[in-house]
């Protein structure tokens, strides 16, 4: 090949955007690669799954077949056999009903988190009389305490909503103290030497120190809070998610119990992409300063 000819191959090759690995095709081809591993991954599980099912290593009571949580699926979002979805109730009147309690707990739990947290952090007559009870609604399970909340609060919403804040009150409130005792002293000195006001210096240098820690812990309070939402909706649960998956045991609807589970995990991996998304907008910082 002469000489004339390879320059040519060379500028038609620097030239084409995918060949040359243009920004375009870099921005995209990490994208494109994490969903196929996730497609990938959830194939394989899929797959061992049914080989599973279909070898019968197991009896269909203890692992449904994938067939019959798709067809438990399709039971909860029609009316058949004269009934309702699943247990009088369509599957997302269940799903919403336990978004609800879920929003309203942990709403809660971040209106009262976030102040505390401020005052445990930045006063210390608060930080050695709250602290340690702070630390003790976080060590204790959510059954231990659910009798009593029912006999204060009724079976209605009331008691799950006050199970689910203080399961997810702790997390709020210590990412706060955390986020707060990790601000660098220099940056409230500079802030103090330029002439800001003690609440100037806790709106534009702690809160926004905060917030990457906020978000780690609402994130953590939304886990816990997912954890819970069963507990709490074993008493009077439906229309619940949660209380969908317990009345599986008096049936053992192991399909019902697994469509449950699917449908869970999926709406807390939803739920906690869209917190990130919202931290990339709201933190962009973080990482960076």
């Amino acid at each position: 090949m002469s000489s004339r000819a390879v320059t040519n191959v060379a500028t038609a090759v620097a030239d084409d955007p995918l060949a040359s690995g243009g920004a375009a095709t870099r921005r995209l081809a990490p994208w494109a690669r994490r969903n196929a591993y996730r497609a990938l991954s959830l194939a394989v599980l899929l797959g061992a799954w049914w080989t599973v099912t279909e070898l019968e290593v197991w009896s269909e009571l203890f692992v449904p077949k994938p067939t019959a949580v798709w067809d438990r699926f399709v039971d909860g979002v029609t009316v058949h056999d004269g009934q309702t979805g699943l247990s009088g109730y369509y599957l997302w009147e269940h799903l919403w009903a336990s978004l609800r309690r879920i929003g309203l707990g942990v709403g809660l739990a971040i209106v009262a988190g976030i102040p505390l947290g401020l005052l445990i952090a930045t006063v210390r007559p608060v930080r050695i009389v709250l602290e340690p009870y702070v630390n003790f609604i976080r060590s204790l399970p959510p059954l231990a305490y659910f009798s009593l909340l029912i006999i204060w609060f009724g079976i209605g919403d009331a008691s799950k909503v006050w199970l689910i804040f203080l399961a997810a009150f702790a997390p709020v409130a210590l990412s706060v103290v955390s986020g707060v005792q990790g601000i660098r002293r220099d940056r409230v000195d500079a802030a103090l030497a330029l002439g800001a006001s003690r609440s100037q210096v806790v709106r534009h240098v702690t809160l926004p120190s905060v917030l990457p820690e906020l978000f780690t812990g609402i994130r953590l309070a939304l886990g816990f809070a997912w954890t819970t939402i069963v507990a709490a909706e074993t008493v009077d649960g439906l229309p619940g998610i949660g209380g969908l998956a317990w009345t599986t045991k008096k049936f053992q609807q192991t399909d019902v119990a697994v469509l449950c589970i699917v449908v869970i995990g999926i709406t807390a991996i939803a739920m906690d992409a869209a917190l990130k998304a919202l931290e990339r907008r709201t933190v962009p910082w973080q990482g960076r300063a």
